[in-house]
């Protein structure tokens, strides 16, 4: 008779892990519906829905135990620029959570453009929703293209007058592109963005100076700008003109010359990796 019960109440394990599952699955279905304004929520675009991922199902699992959101994403080993978690609980909520969802407040949160993927975690008496914009630095141009925009930048910043810290600064004639500085550049932003630092000082203890000599610059002036995480050209430049010391080799008169480039490494801490240097030739 033991035999039996046992079997009976296995049997209806099972039956309740396959019910669960199938929330879960659905689940997935019912929440890019909402995303692509379908079920009462209206889209103002059209969206790419939300990517299951393993990771945040973790997330998802560990927050219905009672844990931290940062400990679970970093337990799961996921880095995410923005991440929110839902939460709802009750009896038969699997069923009822699609109703739920269909409000005005969940609507915008399924239609956050930023959010690409998601994990989801159901039991008897609760479920969790995670969505994320996952860590994935990028720069949404060519390395030349961006160089470009950066030496526009610059020149438009020394044709004004300004202070760099309590330096001022006149308005200071346009540099011009050299190669040459443009790769002692990436090579130091390559090193930054691969081994994950962020510093004027290399790896191998070369200075700046040492570095623009190793590319084959012979220079009676030189300088060096450095950032990191900034996306967009524009972003990088408005950082050293904020910084006192790099806006001060932004707009040094002695300067004529200028090479720039930035590098991509997910693995960092920062994604990306610039790094600018200044030159007067002999």
């Amino acid at each position: 008779m033991r035999g039996v019960m046992h079997l009976r109440s296995l049997a209806a394990l099972l039956l309740l892990a396959v019910c669960f599952g199938a929330v879960a699955g659905d689940l997935y279905t019912t929440i890019n519906h909402l995303r692509e304004g379908e079920g009462g929520c209206g889209a103002a675009k059209q969206l790419p829905p939300l990517q299951p991922q393993a990771a945040l199902e973790r997330v998802a699992r560990d927050l219905a135990q009672g844990n931290k959101l940062e400990q679970s994403l970093a337990a799961a080993g996921y880095r995410a620029t923005r991440v929110k978690a839902l939460t709802f609980s009750g009896d038969r909520i699997g069923a009822r959570v699609a109703e739920i969802l269909a409000t005005q407040n969940y609507c915008q949160q399924l239609q956050d453009a930023a959010m690409t993927e998601a994990g989801t975690y159901v039991d008897a008496r609760q479920v969790w929703i995670v969505i994320a914009a996952p860590f994935a630095p990028s720069v949404e141009m060519a390395g030349q293209t961006a160089g470009q925009r950066v030496l526009d930048l610059v020149n438009e910043a020394r044709s004004t007058r300004r202070n760099c810290g309590n330096k001022a600064f006149n308005e200071a004639r346009p540099v011009s592109w050299n190669d040459i500085l443009a790769e002692a550049s990436r090579l130091h932003a390559e090193d930054m963005a691969h081994f994950n630092y962020l510093d004027h000082g290399g790896r191998d203890g070369s200075t700046p100076a040492l570095r623009v000599e190793r590319a084959g610059y012979r220079y009676r002036a030189m300088g060096e700008n450095i950032a990191g995480g900034q996306t967009k050209p524009e972003d990088a430049v408005t950082a050293w003109i904020k910084s006192p010391p790099h806006c001060a080799n932004l707009m040094n008169p002695a300067f004529t010359e200028m090479g720039v480039a930035f590098a991509v490494d997910r693995t960092s801490k920062l994604g990306v990796y610039w790094a600018q240097e200044f030159g007067a030739p002999r």
